[in-house]
């Protein structure tokens, strides 16, 4: 009795250590879902619905991580709407609400506009000036809501470029090539900005489905590496996970990879000089994206003078090579 309840705590112990390995992605996303966890660009393919909406409603995170056509197609698209607003205002309030215009009737509209443009951006040419009281107000209230809008605008624009984030480029493939008398698991990365990186750390983690019993369960193996860290990220870094007899792809094929159904978690984190803040970049590679029998090519040149060049165009190349 004494064994049988041993038993069935190690296997109980045995199964949150299982648990604790699904990343947060949860044991039932990880069991059922089919498409890749972790797409190339670092997001998840995660969708949340039914959150309230002012629940979920963070503008400024919205407005800091849109890409920047998105959000200079927004900031001139409220610009225009904010200017068409108070337009139809002055309309509203009549022929006499401005002084100075003499567009005719069907003029009219336009030269209310471009009298809130003025007044917004405190411009103020004089040729057009309020002449009511109403007129008046509207404007004391758009020059306020203008100079409150540009500052916003203005912030905005000083966050996003500020905002340090880490722009790293991994090759199109991993390859599993010879590797000291085995073979390994290889990627290559590169910094694509012009500023350094410092202390870049690496993990790599393997997801794949495994029979267990009568079904299949999708269980996360973390790859150890011939290195997972660099002090200095000058140049190219191929990362190497050596296939030993320790190593989750021990005795394994590329057809026992594809069947399954196998990625490659990368979550890479490192310190901008720039910033002294640490950033950090993410990718995976399904089992179609793994070339079998293969070895990155060489990406190094050299000016007459003993420079150093990497040539990044070539960090996805590679050559076939017969494994052993």
């Amino acid at each position: 009795m004494a064994m049988h309840r041993k038993s069935v705590k190690t296997g109980e112990m045995e199964g949150n250590r299982a648990d604790l390995r699904d990343l947060g992605f949860g044991s039932r996303i990880s069991q059922e879902s089919r498409r890749r966890l972790l797409n190339r660009d670092g997001s998840f393919n995660v969708e949340r619905k039914r959150l309230p909406f002012l629940d979920s409603l963070s503008p400024y995170h919205f407005l800091l991580t849109i890409n920047w056509p998105r959000f200079y197609i927004l900031i001139f698209s409220s610009y225009l709407l904010f200017n068409l607003a108070f337009a139809e205002a002055y309309y509203l309030c009549g022929p006499e609400a401005l002084i100075g215009s003499e567009s005719p009737e069907s003029g009219r509209f336009l030269d209310d506009f471009f009298f809130s443009v003025q007044t917004s951006t405190t411009i103020g040419y004089g040729r057009i000036a309020p002449g009511s009281t109403t007129a008046n107000v509207l404007a004391s209230i758009e020059a306020l809501a203008g100079l409150l809008g540009f500052a916003l605008a203005t912030s905005l624009m000083f966050a996003r470029f500020s905002k340090p984030d880490a722009r790293v480029l991994y090759s199109k493939h991993a390859i599993v090539a010879p590797y000291r008398g085995i073979t390994g698991l290889m990627f290559r990365i590169a910094n694509q900005r012009n500023n350094q990186l410092i202390q870049v750390q690496v993990q790599v983690l393997l997801s794949r489905f495994e029979n267990e019993g009568n079904e299949k369960v999708r269980r996360f193996h973390r790859l150890a590496l011939e290195r997972d860290e660099v002090t200095f990220f000058p140049l190219t870094w191929t990362v190497v996970h050596p296939i030993d007899e320790s190593s989750p792809f021990f005795g394994q094929t590329e057809k026992d990879f594809l069947a399954a159904e196998s990625e490659i978690l990368v979550l890479i984190s490192a310190t901008d000089e720039t910033f002294s803040q640490t950033v950090n970049s993410r990718s995976s590679y399904r089992a179609d994206e793994v070339v079998w029998g293969a070895k990155f090519s060489d990406v190094f040149g050299h000016r007459p003078d003993g420079t150093i060049i990497v040539d990044l165009h070539r960090i996805h190349s590679y050559d076939r090579v017969p494994l052993a």
